[in-house]
C-alpha cells in the first residue's frame, strides 16, 4: 500500500485519524451576492438607455380625481405634467361645476367654481383654468398637455389685449423710454420690492421659474404693470451654464423644443409676449428660432431680445411673421453701482431724444430698482415719456 506524506510524518506507535476534507463550494459569498446585483444594474442601465422619456427628473405632480358613478364620463390628467391641473367633479347636466385646484408647491386644495360646459373644445379648455386669475380673457386660452397656454382667438391677440394703459396719442408727440426688469419670480421678496417699487409704466418679465410665478405675475398685473415671459434659451457655456428646467437648445429637434416651450408657457397667464432668458447660441441660430418666433406670432405674442447677443437672429425672424419685436438699447446695470446705473440712464434719455424711443433693460437687483424709482420721478421734467414696452414697440412700428 502506498504511503501518504501524513504517514510518514505521523510518530511511530500511534494511529491518528484523518481530517476529513471539508466540502467547498464552487463560489464564494461575495461571487453569489454579485450575480444579483449585476442583474439589477443591467436592467437600470437597460431602462436609462432605451427609456424614451425626455421629461425624466422633472417635477411632477399626482392629481386626486373625485370618484365618479358608473354612468358618468371619466375625465382624466396626466399625473406626469410639471405643473398642477384641475380635476372637474361631474355635476348635472346645465348646472353649476366645482374645480379643485391642488397647489403644485404646497399640496394646498383650492374649491373653484365654473360655470356649465358647452360641449366644445374651447369652452372645455377655459373651464380648466383657474378663475382666480382675475383680467385674464378665456377666449385666449387653448389646452396643452401642461396646462393653458395663450392663444390669439376671435380677431385679438394677448399682445393687445393685456397691453397696460399708457397715452400712445401723447407717447407719439414726444420722446419715450421703456424699461424691461427681469428674472423676476423667483425670490417672492425681491419680486414683491420690483412690482411695488417701480412706477406701473415699467415692465417686468418673470422666468416660468419659482414656487408660484403665477400668483406673483398676477399681482404684478394688479398694480397695472405689463408682463413678459421669459424663455429659457442655450447660451454658449451650456451646460456649465444652465439656464434652468426644460431649456431650448440648439441640439434638439424643433418639435421637442416646441414643447419645452409649451411647458414654459403654461407656467402663468397674462403675458403680452416672449423674451429670451440667456440663450446667447440659440437665438444667433436661425434654424432653431424660426418655429419658436413663428409659433409665438401664430399665438399673438410680442418678442422681446435683451441685447445680450450681437449675433441674435430675432430681428428678422420677427420681421418675416409681422410680428410685434424690440431689442433693448441699453443694459442698465450691467455694473451694478449707483453711478454707473445713472449713467446709463442718462445715456437711455440721450438715445430717446436723438431717436423717439429707447429701450432700457435691468434685473431686480436692489440698487437697480432704488435707481429706475428716483430716476423716473424727473423723467416728464426732461421732456420723455416712460412707457410699457408694447408702447415704444408699437411707437418704433409706426416710425
Amino acid at each position: 500500500m502506498a504511503e501518504t506524506a501524513d504517514d510518514l510524518s505521523t510518530p511511530l506507535g500511534q494511529n491518528t485519524a484523518r481530517a476529513k476534507r471539508r466540502f467547498r463550494l464552487p463560489f464564494t459569498a461575495m461571487q453569489a451576492l454579485a450575480v444579483p446585483l449585476g442583474l439589477f444594474l443591467a436592467t437600470f442601465a437597460g431602462f436609462a438607455i432605451f427609456n424614451s422619456n425626455p421629461f425624466g427628473g422633472e417635477p411632477i405632480v399626482r392629481i386626486a380625481l373625485p370618484q365618479q358613478s358608473p354612468g358618468e364620463k371619466a375625465t382624466s390628467t396626466s399625473s406626469s405634467e410639471p405643473t398642477a391641473k384641475s380635476a372637474p367633479k361631474q355635476a348635472a347636466s346645465g348646472s353649476q361645476q366645482t374645480v379643485t385646484m391642488i397647489d403644485g408647491s404646497s399640496g394646498a386644495r383650492h374649491e373653484v367654481p365654473i360655470g356649465p360646459d358647452d360641449g366644445s373644445d374651447k369652452a372645455e379648455a377655459a373651464s380648466t383654468f383657474p378663475s382666480m386669475m382675475t383680467g385674464i380673457d378665456r377666449r385666449l386660452l387653448e389646452k396643452s398637455r401642461y396646462g393653458m397656454i395663450p392663444v390669439a382667438a376671435d380677431g385679438l391677440k394677448p399682445f393687445t389685449v393685456y397691453a397696460a394703459e399708457a397715452d400712445r396719442a401723447r407717447a407719439a408727440k414726444m420722446p419715450v423710454v421703456a424699461v424691461v426688469v427681469g428674472g423676476l419670480g423667483v425670490g417672492a421678496a425681491k419680486t414683491t420690492d420690483a412690482i411695488m417699487k417701480l412706477p406701473s409704466a415699467v415692465t417686468l418679465a418673470f422666468t416660468p421659474y419659482g414656487s408660484d410665478p403665477g400668483k406673483l405675475a398676477e399681482r404684478a398685473r394688479a398694480e397695472r404693470h405689463e408682463i413678459l415671459l421669459q424663455i429659457p434659451m442655450e447660451p454658449f457655456d451650456y451646460p456649465d451654464n444652465d439656464p434652468g428646467p426644460q431649456t431650448l437648445l440648439t441640439t434638439l429637434s424643433p418639435e421637442q423644443n416646441l414643447d419645452r416651450m409649451y411647458w414654459h408657457l403654461s407656467r402663468f397667464q397674462g403675458y403680452v409676449g416672449i423674451a429670451n432668458f440667456m440663450g446667447g447660441r440659440f437665438v444667433a441660430a436661425d434654424a432653431v428660432m424660426q418655429p419658436i418666433i413663428r409659433e409665438a406670432a401664430k399665438r399673438g405674442l410680442g418678442y422681446f431680445d435683451d441685447g445680450s447677443s450681437p449675433r441674435s437672429v430675432a430681428a428678422s425672424v420677427a420681421a418675416s411673421q409681422a410680428m410685434p419685436f424690440a431689442k433693448a438699447d441699453v443694459s442698465i446695470d450691467t455694473v451694478p453701482t449707483a453711478v454707473e446705473i445713472d449713467r446709463a440712464l442718462a445715456n437711455l434719455e440721450t438715445l430717446a431724444k436723438d431717436h423717439g424711443t429707447a429701450i432700457g433693460v435691468a434685473s431686480a437687483l436692489p440698487i437697480s430698482i432704488e435707481r429706475i424709482g428716483a430716476w423716473s420721478k424727473a423723467l416728464e421734467s426732461h421732456g420723455i415719456m416712460l412707457v410699457p414696452l408694447t408702447t415704444a414697440m408699437l411707437k418704433s412700428k409706426s416710425s
